[in-house]
């Protein structure tokens, strides 16, 4: 076989057809087996069109490799991630594109544990056996059956808050024509048998992977409007949207205003040192001034780590953390064995609403105030390491602190930047925060600046 282009560096992503097909799915499916030697794993997929006939491929070659497969039916990547460390089982892959347009697919695949399997921890070495198709016959062929992981799941979900504390809320959910509606539909059987007074409005809560109302991906600024004017009319507390596999989620407060992801890193970090001071929580360094405010106001310990699910797990663990959070959107938790999830976000936030008998916008304004920030400005640029050479060297005159974590953050008091390249796309990524008592200088400034210099 030819070379695979669709392994990524965190995950498997590419062009139906000529880049993932069913023949593609089914040696992946087998060069895991092979490879791990798993005894059983969960496979789940998304609710896109190709998605059921790459997965049952995959199926086809991990059953050949001679591993059980657990099959969780249409899932979200949280799902998988759950299975793979609540059930006595080896691995896990989610078969999803996420928020790509509607020709791509995916997977996104998982050790023992829910630990990731990136391009440096395995991948590459799938990659090259599925390429090569050199397989080993299996002594015995896998077995497969369906199994509905979604009760554990709510169970798990339903320990990050107290249920009698949580007040009367109104909550607009928008799944996007993603996987997302099947668990929101089950938690609310849990909140109405133990007397929780939320009540869901949904939008665009089937799956359907025609996806009538856009891609889900409410990162991009047209996709935010159904959400925010939902909220607006239906006078809810707060709004939330996920992408395609809901292990991303974004919040809208009582105005209909979308929040900044970095605002909700701070929001999360204080939902957990509210109830254990002394904790550590890691970030990634794109933004941080909020969040280090934030973790020093509630006594717990920052730490700093490279921007990526696979960089900011490691730290984790490494560090004993209780969440760890990018201004991405994803948000990571230790008992969630260190992943990502897309429902326990909006969860402790209810939880925060309750506590704190605020509204989300009154929760986030003085850190919006205190700390504001550019939003992710994505750039497409010939070269990117040469585009920030370019900046280190218009600045360098300033003498500002250098961060090299991850691509460049310079620090020059009052203001900072974080220039990178992305991991998954060609774009240069550019964050821009300041700190608004020591600033006068209005935020577009520096973005008319910064783009002026990255763009001529």
């Amino acid at each position: 076989m030819t070379q695979l282009t669709c392994f990524k560096a965190y995950d498997i992503r590419g062009k139906l057809g000529t880049e993932l097909n069913e023949d593609i799915a089914y040696n992946i499916g087998r060069a895991y087996g092979q490879i791990y030697q798993p005894k059983t794993i969960v496979i789940g997929c998304d609710m896109r069109l190709s998605s059921e006939s790459l997965k049952q491929a995959a199926i086809k070659g991990l059953n050949d490799a001679g591993v059980n497969v657990l099959d969780l039916g249409m899932t979200g990547t949280e799902e998988v991630y759950f299975g793979a460390f609540h059930l006595d089982v080896q691995g896990g892959i989610e078969v999803t594109a996420s928020h790509n347009p509607m020709d791509y697919n995916g997977m996104k695949l998982v050790r023992e544990n829910a630990r990731p399997i990136s391009a440096d921890t395995g991948l590459k070495e799938i990659q090259v056996l599925a390429e090569s198709g050199k397989f080993i016959d299996a002594t015995h062929k896998g077995t497969t059956e369906k199994y509905n992981v979604l009760p554990e799941l709510i169970e798990h979900l339903i320990t990050y808050i107290d249920p009698a504390k949580i007040r009367p809320l109104k909550l607009v959910v928008n799944a996007g024509n993603g996987a997302a509606g099947h668990v929101i539909d089950a938690i609310e059987e849990k909140f109405k048998a133990l007397n929780i007074p939320v009540e869901f409005i949904k939008i665009h809560h089937e799956a359907d992977g025609t996806f009538p109302n856009g891609i889900p991906n409410p990162i991009l600024i047209e996709n935010r409007d159904s959400t925010s004017k939902a909220v607006l009319e239906h006078q809810a507390d707060m709004g939330i949207a996920w992408d395609g596999d809901f292990d991303r989620c974004f919040l809208f407060d009582e105005k209909g205003q979308f929040i900044e992801g970095y605002y909700i890193v701070g929001l999360l970090a204080q939902a957990f040192l509210l109830k254990q001071s002394g904790e550590k929580i890691v970030h990634d360094p794109r933004l941080i001034w909020n969040t280090l405010d934030i973790v020093e106001q509630y006594q717990g310990q920052a730490v700093q780590s490279k921007s990526g699910h696979a960089f900011i797990k490691d730290v984790m663990r490494e560090h004993n953390a209780v969440y760890g959070g990018e201004m991405s959107a994803h948000h990571y938790f230790r008992d969630f064995a260190y992943c990502d999830s897309g429902m326990i976000p909006w969860l402790l936030a209810i939880a925060v609403l309750s506590e704190t008998k605020q509204n989300l916008s009154a929760l986030v304004e003085d850190m919006i105030a205190k700390f504001p920030c550019s939003g992710e400005i994505n750039f497409k640029v010939a070269d990117t390491q040469l585009t920030i050479q370019k900046i280190f060297d218009h600045f360098a005159d300033q003498k500002p602190e250098i961060d090299e974590t991850d691509g460049i953050s310079l620090n020059f008091g009052e203001w900072r930047l974080n220039v990178r390249a992305s991991n998954t796309e060609p774009l240069l990524r550019l964050n821009i925060e300041s700190r608004k008592d020591q600033n006068p200088k209005p935020m577009q400034e520096y973005i008319d600046e910064l783009t002026q210099l990255i763009l001529n």
